[in-house]
């Protein structure tokens, strides 16, 4: 079993859940919050080769997703309490997660023969849209648009593996360097609570 597709597992079990808390915090039932869970880890994947025509869907071709967003499920639902102390454990499969994301779907793009900048955004959506979708329907402004540097990590990303594979790079290197620049930048915002600025004032604004 390669590491990649090792870590896009840890991954998708990181969102799930993420979508589980979040849904369980809303005071769904049961079945509330294995939907939840189901779409934030791989909603953003099937929106991306529904977008790019692409088939089987993700977890369709491979049920390994939907067994480990089960495990997932049950492990919230067993374990809730003590999740919390694993934040930071957390956060970090998180942060693994959206990297690879990113950049499996950027890859999964190109293999498509898109334009790169289209493969870009398919990647970006791999890796946010199922955070967005979560948010979207637990009545919440998505993350990604209020608070913290998530997709503009995954821009980076995308643009450092676009820019290593037009020189011809090895892919193995690419995709460590790409993978540890989203990393990297995840981990400073968060540290420091840096965010992208806001529009409050124009040229035309009255002082």
């Amino acid at each position: 079993m390669e590491l990649i597709y090792v870590i896009d597992i840890i991954g998708t079990f990181a969102f799930a859940i993420s979508g589980a808390l979040v849904a369980s915090d809303k005071k769904l039932d049961l079945f509330g919050v294995a939907i939840i869970a189901f779409v934030t880890a791989v909603g953003g994947g099937m929106l991306r080769d529904v977008l790019i025509n692409a088939h089987p869907i993700n977890w369709i071709g491979d049920l390994n997703y939907l067994y480990t967003i089960f495990a997932a499920v049950v492990f919230t639902f067993l374990f809730k309490s003590k999740i919390a102390h694993l934040s930071k454990t957390m956060f970090l499969f998180d942060t693994i997660g959206i990297s690879v994301f990113t950049l499996l779907g950027l890859k999964k793009g190109l293999s498509f023969n898109l334009h790169p900048i289209i493969a870009l955004i398919m990647g970006m959506i791999s890796a946010v849209f199922g955070g967005v979708l979560r948010d979207v329907l637990t009545n919440k402004i998505p993350l990604i648009f209020e608070k913290e540097i998530y997709a503009s990590a995954c821009l980076a990303g995308g643009v450092t593996y676009l820019s290593l594979n037009y020189f011809n790079v090895s892919e193995n290197i690419i995709f460590v360097l790409a993978a540890s620049v989203i990393v990297i930048i995840r981990v400073i915002a968060v540290k420091f609570h840096l965010q992208l600025p806001k529009i409050k004032d124009d040229l035309f604004t009255k002082k």
